[in-house]
């Protein structure tokens, strides 16, 4: 069978503060500048969940995107939109929130939920501009 990759988008709106809490303020702003304000600051986030497999031949499905979409909404929107992360959520207690840490946030908690036989891959914008990309490798 075909492999075909399927794509979600999803958005959501968060602060956050990059900062590692045994740097002072001037080494923090020395390596995250204007990030680790101490006061935080906020994004727009737009995620893309991009799943890959072959093609259910009884469904002509790689996966139901209507159940991705409330995955998504349950395991990042709910948890993440209009949060501080560091304050908020609960992975980024002790993990620095950045682009890169919370795709790969996103990406665990997405995976727990999809089929082992699909390749899951996360691209999170931070900015137009800035975005990573993680598929669990």
């Amino acid at each position: 069978m075909p492999k075909v990759t399927v794509h979600r988008k999803a958005h959501f709106n968060a602060a956050h503060r990059l900062y590692r809490k045994d740097w002072s303020d001037e080494k923090n702003f020395e390596v995250f500048n204007k990030c680790s304000n101490p006061y935080f600051h906020g994004h727009n986030y737009e995620l893309i969940v991009s799943l890959t497999g072959e093609i259910d031949q009884e469904t002509g499905y790689v996966f139901d995107l209507g159940k991705l979409r409330n995955i998504i909404k349950e395991e990042v929107e709910e948890t993440f939109d209009h949060k501080n992360l560091n304050v908020e959520v609960e992975e980024f207690k002790d993990l620095i929130p950045t682009a890169e840490n919370i795709s790969v946030v996103i990406f665990n908690k997405l995976r727990k939920h999809i089929p082992e036989d699909l390749e899951i891959e996360v691209t999170l914008y931070e900015t137009p501009r800035n975005f990573v990309t993680y598929s669990g490798k």
